[in-house]
């Protein structure tokens, strides 16, 4: 069965972490992926990260992953103090953007903090990653805990059919953040689980028949008054899906 939860990505950058946490509980859910840059900066005091991780213990949800985090710049400095964040908030995987040069730095850090790390590819517009094969090239070798993130609504915006890259991943697939899209005329529109052209019964038996461990997680793009209800309306469809797949 597909593991379902949610980025905090979903909700606005000025939505507090605490909201943030109570939304996810409010949508039936025990598992997140915390954006840093929107709901628990990589500049927080340690208190603040034990606050936040409280807050998450208190509320029953755990704790799946955070990011996307940006790590392009041969910065070591910098991709340390990033992991050294997620091993203080208990994070076991990172969803990153890198660059084919920085993998080399990043992966030494998965190794010695044993902290897994996931590509996010961005479509058409990402200048490193655009689909996950491109990542798969340059991580082929690498540690296994150097997987991807694959965004299935990103994924088809790029011209490739996300249920033969989840398959093409393999092991390699540590995450998945979960969107629909619906071509409208040339122009790929983000709208609620279901409504769109993304195959999400076939994806979720494809993932089932992998006994894929990670999570699927919803990344809901459209911030405005009614983004609750479409994600509300996203879930009851994923569940009714998963419910029919047995």
């Amino acid at each position: 069965m597909v593991n379902l939860g949610i980025c905090s990505y979903s909700f606005t950058k000025e939505t507090t972490l605490a909201d943030a946490i109570a939304s996810t509980r409010k949508l039936g859910l025990h598992a997140i992926n915390i954006k840093p840059e929107f709901h628990l900066p990589y500049a927080s005091t340690p208190a603040q990260i034990r606050e936040a991780r409280k807050m998450l213990d208190d509320a029953g949800v755990r704790l799946v992953g955070t990011g996307a985090t940006y790590l392009t710049k041969m910065d070591d400095a910098e991709i340390r103090q990033r992991f050294e964040f997620n091993k203080a908030l208990g994070s076991p995987l990172i969803v990153i953007g890198p660059t084919a040069e920085t993998l080399p730095l990043i992966e030494r850090y998965v190794k010695e903090y044993g902290i897994k790390v996931a590509i996010h590819n961005h479509g058409p517009t990402d200048k490193h990653f655009p689909t996950p094969q491109s990542a798969l090239k340059v991580i082929a070798n690498m540690d296994p805990r150097v997987g991807l993130c694959i965004d299935v609504g990103h994924t088809i915006r790029a011209g490739v059919d996300p249920v033969a890259a989840i398959k093409q991943a393999g092991a390699r697939l540590l995450d998945v953040h979960g969107k629909d899209v619906v071509n409208a005329g040339g122009k790929w529109d983000p709208v609620a689980v279901g409504d769109g052209d993304l195959p999400i019964p076939k994806l979720f038996r494809t993932l089932s028949e992998m006994k894929f461990q990670g999570y699927w997680n919803l990344e809901h793009e459209t911030k405005d008054d009614a983004q609750m209800t479409a994600m509300q309306r996203s879930f009851c469809y994923m569940r009714g899906v998963l419910a029919g797949l047995g």
